[in-house]
């Protein structure tokens, strides 16, 4: 037989109205007494009916995730903290992946927040970095919080998740300059994203403590994708004065540019070094391994959920119950090293490609 509120207030000794009192946290209970009812809770594994609690108040209890990224993994990396956190405050979540470029996105937020009934809102790049729907979701009166790289704003906002995407990326520069490497290509996409941005100007800046000169004849821009990692790669390579390592702006670009260097039969990384950025499944799936930053996309979502949320119950005048241990309010991706970065070759001549009906066979 399916537990019920009342089986729930039966056993805790309270009323219906003490439980719903504390499914739904409000602060009108004493501690001994909202203790005993989790303990009910837990005990009957009682499980409060969400859509039936988000009719009968005034109060929702979902939050929705929007985005427009091509990346599946990180997608759900993201979505999985962020349903960590909401299973553990007694939320539901709401995908919603919408365009960028969509001219109706003021529409669609609208419907969104007016026949959702959502209580708040996770916005991941480029939406978290569009002044003008920031405007209307002010305008609407929805709590909301964005994920956001650091070049997206001046400062640490109370209702930002930040990455620092410069940071990474001159770690990785630099990790590529110490192997000896003074000709280093960049491949990047998505100019229109600031963490696009971010990453150029930290892969820059590397150069430049250096005191190495930025080449654009090797600085490539595309799109996040295995095809424009293989395209970029294969006209860097083929250039008369090609670089001794790669720098992509994401795992994917880098793995086509793996994929690009050993159709030239360029050996990685003997030859030619290769590094991405985020550390996604295609990192450790190519051959050699890729060296790239870890970017815990998962724990990304879980702290911008847990602020969300946090947001939420400050504006509603509930009571606060902070989640385990501080919000994390700004990450920086760590390097990690692999098998595709290595020392520079003594020779440039070294990385020449060659055609692949000249590869050796036996």
């Amino acid at each position: 037989m399916k537990v019920t509120i009342n089986d729930v207030a039966k056993r805790a000794g309270v009323s219906i109205k003490t439980v719903s009192r504390v499914i739904n946290n409000e602060p009108s209970v004493r501690p001994t007494t909202r203790t005993r009812v989790r303990m009910a809770i837990q005990a009957l594994d009682y499980r409060p009916n969400l859509a039936a609690r988000n009719l009968a108040g005034t109060h929702s209890y979902s939050i929705a995730l929007i985005y427009d990224n091509p990346n599946a993994y990180y997608v759900m990396d993201l979505q999985n903290g962020i349903l960590a956190a909401c299973r553990a405050r007694g939320y539901e979540l709401l995908i919603h992946p919408s365009s960028a470029k969509s001219p109706s996105i003021h529409d669609e937020l609208h419907k969104l927040v007016e026949q959702s009934r959502i209580a708040g809102l996770i916005l991941t790049p480029p939406f978290s970095e569009f002044p003008e729907v920031m405007d209307t979701l002010e305008t609407l009166g929805v709590t909301f919080v964005q994920i956001l790289s650091t070049q997206a704003a001046d400062q640490l906002e109370d209702n930002c998740i930040q990455v620092d995407d410069a940071a990474a990326a001159f770690s990785i520069t630099r990790h590529l300059v110490e192997l000896g490497h003074r000709r280093i290509g960049y491949l990047y996409g998505g100019i229109e994203h600031f963490s696009t941005l971010g990453r150029l100007e930290g892969y820059m800046r590397a150069l430049q403590v250096a005191e190495l000169p930025v080449d654009d004849e090797i600085i490539l821009e595309g799109e996040y994708s295995f095809d424009s990692g293989v395209a970029g790669a294969t006209i860097l390579l083929e250039s008369d004065s090609p670089p001794t390592a790669l720098f992509a702006g994401n795992d994917e670009i880098a793995a086509g540019a793996l994929f690009a260097a050993r159709m030239m039969n360029i050996e990685v990384p003997q030859q030619l070094s290769i590094a991405g950025f985020e550390d996604s499944p295609f990192s450790r799936q190519t051959c050699p391994k890729l060296t790239t930053v870890h970017q815990p996309n998962e724990e990304i979502g879980r702290c911008a959920a847990e602020l969300t949320l946090e947001r939420i119950h400050c504006k509603g005048g509930m009571e606060k119950e902070k989640p385990p241990g501080s919000i994390t309010r700004r990450f920086t991706p760590r390097l990690i090293v692999r098998d595709s970065t290595g020392a520079a070759p003594k020779q440039a001549s070294a990385i020449k490609a060659q055609p692949a009906s000249h590869k050796k066979t036996g």
